[in-house]
């Protein structure tokens, strides 16, 4: 199994990006092509030991998509550019996942252009997972697009129900709208329109609107919204899972040697909640309704998530998700 990992574009450079695909290397055994500049990759190779390593490969991009560009245009006036040659090893089957970290709408607009949508999927969407009280819950669309026609929510919905239940392994995944209420009757024009569609849909588990607070609950397994509301939900759940950390340690240090002694004691417990908060345990964010496995990560990413990005990618390809997607929408037209 061969990931293009494109190692440009990103808030720390390539060597965070490198570090993370030796990583996964070490761990998950597959092969990583590394996409990007020559001379800065093969440096960072040698650097961490992995120089003449043969699950690595090199394919050289002169260029680089900032996140300041508009992404559809770099994306057409680029060819060179890292995201753009990425993409390319997938649409030609020379690798069999992406990872990238640089800019989402380069990342999309690349995936869109040169890979292309499954047949029958009009709007790609971006599949995150938030932990919950009872394991994960899958939001999407979280940023590939700000608006969404109900027939798009629909297709959300069909796809992160493959995602629940090949990914995460959750049978028959309970699939909720995500509204200001559980009433049929609540929310705008977008989400009364969505909900008959919705309960139409003979391909999921529909249990109606769901609010906010159940993402977090587990009383879902996926939660459908346009990208606008999703990447603000995904956004405010991380944030807020940092400030609780931070807001635990500093009343402990400040609570005087009670506190400070009660900490030691509880510390197990505060490490092991803190991995599960963290972002970097999830991997990518998987861009479901193209032709291939294709998966975005925050372009504040370290090591650690690059690595687990990279593993989730493997499991992904191994789970053939973008198969059993083209299959239920080829099933319905």
């Amino acid at each position: 199994m061969k990931i293009a990992l494109d190692v440009m574009g990103t808030d720390f450079g390539p060597k965070e990006l490198v570090l993370g695909a030796v990583q996964a290397v070490q761990e998950f055994g597959c092969d990583i092509v590394l996409v990007g500049d020559e001379a800065t990759i093969k440096d960072l190779l040698q650097k961490y030991g992995a120089a003449g390593n043969p699950h690595f490969t090199i394919k050289h991009a002169s260029e680089v998509i900032d996140m300041h560009e508009h992404p559809g245009i770099a994306v057409k006036t680029k060819k060179d550019a890292s995201i753009v040659v990425a993409t390319d090893l997938l649409r030609t089957h020379k690798c069999d996942a992406l990872v990238s970290s640089g800019s989402t709408g380069a990342a999309v607009a690349a995936a869109l252009f040169h890979l292309g949508r499954i047949r029958g999927i009009e709007r790609p969407s971006i599949a995150t997972p938030i932990p919950s009280l009872t394991g994960t819950t899958v939001v999407l669309d979280s940023g590939a697009k700000v608006d969404a026609k109900p027939e798009h929510m629909v297709q959300s919905a069909v796809m992160g129900s493959v995602y629940a239940e090949l990914m995460l392994g959750i049978k028959n995944p309970r699939v909720g709208l995500l509204n200001i209420g559980e009433e049929e009757t609540k929310g705008n024009e977008q989400a009364l329109a969505t909900y008959p569609l919705l309960k139409q849909e003979k391909n999921i588990n529909f249990i109606g609107n769901v609010e906010g607070r159940d993402i977090n609950k587990g009383t879902v397994d996926v939660v459908v919204c346009d990208g606008f509301v999703g990447n603000v939900v995904l956004k405010f759940a991380e944030g807020l899972a940092r400030a609780i950390m931070i807001m635990v340690k500093d009343a402990i240090m400040n609570g005087g040697v009670a506190a400070k002694l009660g900490g030691l004691l509880i510390k197990p417990a505060l490490k092991k909640l803190g991995k599960r908060l963290d972002p970097a345990e999830y991997g990518g964010a998987l861009l479901l309704g193209v032709k291939a496995p294709f998966f975005i990560c925050h372009g504040s990413s370290k090591a650690k998530d690059i690595k687990s990005a990279i593993g989730v990618a493997v499991k992904c390809v191994k789970s053939d998700v973008v198969t059993r997607i083209s299959e239920l929408v080829i099933r319905e037209e």
